[in-house]
């Protein structure tokens, strides 16, 4: 078979040790691979290159991806469907390996409604796509922003100051809530639980009120307050619909300084927590992911995603992965919260 690779949506640790997986497995049972340039725009274009077993060499250990990468949106283009599987033929493709997160492996979902033999891999730092216990580049991303929280504590605690820490997570809580919790945060804010600022002031005040003279709180990007999501408003969106965010870090600062009367500084990790070399976790979870999607297309195992349940890796429907999103649920938040303040 000739197999076709992308890599689509935000770059992540983990990326290239999946490419690394799906590729060798390929080559060893004799079939062709071809990566396709910058995601969905690889296929759309028609920019390929051919990948064998020295195109993979050494790139265990490197951050973002070999393939580049893009937001393109198949069905945000006119015919973008039937462009796919004409290009499909003239390349002579038998199979796609679509590696992306929510969108990525939607348009996917999609595609294999329309009859393209495609499998897909779970990546996102998000964590949030369903039908998979971690999507590789998570753990990454959360060490990233522990160790940069360990090291916002130090100059907090000089300064005697509140520092917002504002980490990514659009729609889902996962980054903010594990590097919150690993790095004893006083406050956490994510979009699943709307906040009140003036809560948040008072859990403030409280904690200095008991002699603890700096605070940290940590936000996801898109976290909004229980009054609406104004901070957003009138923000420009993506091929995808959604909104571009970032903000919400400076908006509070601003809040919890003046309830509180507190010093207070923010600061926004943003893509450094995509960025770099993925953690051992991330490394071997991608590598077996890359393996698991390799085995689907040669046992013709379409329509599904490679999966992590428990320690096993597992194929699992597309349709069920991108159906709706994982969400961090009550029982866990509950814990986080008991150390605020």
């Amino acid at each position: 078979m000739k197999v076709g690779i992308l890599t689509g949506g935000g770059d992540c640790p983990g990326l290239n040790p999946v490419i690394r997986g799906v590729v060798r497995k390929l080559i060893q049972e004799g079939h062709e691979v071809v990566g396709l340039k910058e995601g969905w725009r690889g296929i759309v274009e028609k920019k390929t290159e051919a990948l064998d077993l020295r195109s993979v060499s050494g790139i265990l250990h490197r951050g973002g991806t070999i393939l580049r990468s893009s937001r393109t949106n198949v069905y945000s283009i006119e015919n973008g469907e039937q462009i796919v599987i004409n290009n499909m033929k003239e390349l002579g493709l038998d199979a796609l390996v679509a590696i992306g997160g929510e969108d990525t492996l939607g348009v996917a979902a999609k595609l294999y409604k329309a009859g393209v033999n495609v499998v897909g891999v779970p990546k996102t730092i998000d964590n949030d796509l369903n039908a998979t216990d971690y999507t590789f580049g998570f753990d990454t991303a959360v060490n990233i922003a522990m160790e940069a929280i360990d090291r916002l504590h130090t100059t907090a605690e000089s300064h005697n100051r509140v520092i917002v820490c504002e980490v990514m997570g659009r729609h889902a809580g996962w980054i903010a809530l594990h590097a919150g919790m690993a790095g004893g945060a006083d406050v956490i804010l994510i979009p699943e639980k709307p906040y009140d600022i003036n809560e948040v002031a008072e859990t403030l005040k409280k904690r200095h009120a008991r002699g603890k003279d700096f605070s940290i709180v940590v936000a996801a990007e898109g976290a909004s307050p229980k009054a609406g999501s104004e901070v957003l408003q009138g923000q420009e969106l993506d091929s995808f619909g959604h909104v571009k965010l970032g903000g919400i870090g400076e908006t509070l600062a601003k809040q919890i300084e003046e309830k509180t009367g507190f010093e207070t500084r923010h600061t926004v990790l943003g893509h450094i927590q995509r960025g770099g070399s993925p953690t051992a976790f991330d490394r071997v979870l991608g590598t077996r992911l890359g393996v698991l999607a390799a085995d689907m297309v040669l046992e013709g195992n379409f329509g599904n995603m490679a999966a992590l349940k428990g320690t096993e890796v597992v194929p699992v429907s597309l349709a069920d992965a991108t159906g709706e999103l994982k969400l961090v649920g009550d029982d866990l938040y509950k814990v986080a919260a008991t150390f605020f303040g």
